[in-house]
């Protein structure tokens, strides 16, 4: 068997334990036996039960994403409506699974996760989809900013709580409360907010055959900062006066 082989057998052993009776049940020994391994060999190869933890994680996660972005390859619907489905499912994976959830929130295994990548680039399609048809009204970047900050939140207060104490609306409240700031009401016409005409613009360059790919991106450029600065132009802006009746 080669090393390769041995450490896949120990991350499988290693994530049928912890599916089955949590991190606390995945200790050295148990995870030694339930692969057929001697215990030094876990040490070698993850470094410490940290780094074992950390793969099964990775592992988890990398099925859950696998299936998350076959889903999303074949959306050709409402595109917030699939953003909105596929929230859901993932605040469901999420407290489901909190050992991985857990595990994987720490910043610096968040920046060396492969699939947790893979699950932002999966998002950012999405975004793009809601941009294309000129429902956004900030930037990509913030939107999916936006989103990932709320889902985080929103399992990390829920996991914090005993479950029958869980608000079962407290997600969905979030997610219209990130819809409200990121989405335009109707797709944008030509005199809408510049801002959502400029996401809109950029997210449809790929469908512009008559540009060259550098007149493609160096429009994209330009409206990357457009947005940039429209956006920032808003939010330093005073807030309007109330309205009389």
């Amino acid at each position: 068997m080669t090393e390769s082989d041995t450490k896949s057998r120990i991350v499988a052993a290693a994530a049928h334990l912890l599916r089955t009776s949590g991190a606390r049940a995945v200790t050295t020994r148990a995870v030694a036996q339930e692969a057929g391994v001697p215990p030094p060999t876990i040490f070698r190869l993850f470094g410490d039960k940290d780094g074992l933890l950390e793969a099964v994680a990775e592992l988890v996660l990398a099925d859950y994403v696998a299936t998350k972005a076959a889903t999303a390859a074949g959306e050709n619907g409402d595109p917030v409506q699939d953003l909105c489905a596929a929230w859901r499912e993932h605040i469901a994976f999420n407290v489901a699974n909190p050992d991985v959830f857990l595990l994987l929130v720490n910043p610096t295994r968040l920046q060396r996760s492969s699939a947790t990548g893979t699950g932002v680039e999966v998002l950012q399609r999405r975004v793009a989809r809601i941009a294309a048809a000129g429902l956004l009204k900030v930037s990509e970047t913030r939107a999916v900013d936006m989103i990932q900050a709320a889902g985080s939140g929103a399992v990390l207060t829920l996991l914090s709580q005993p479950a029958e104490q869980r608000d079962p609306e407290l997600a969905e409240v979030l997610l219209d409360a990130v819809l409200d700031q990121i989405l335009t009401t109707t797709p944008a016409p030509p005199d809408s907010e510049p801002v959502a005409l400029a996401v809109a613009v950029r997210a449809a360059l790929p469908r512009f055959p008559a540009l060259s790919d550098a007149e493609r991106t160096l429009l994209s450029e330009w409206l990357t900062r457009t947005i940039g600065e429209l956006t920032a132009s808003a939010s330093d802006a005073p807030p309007e006066p109330p309205r009389r009746a």
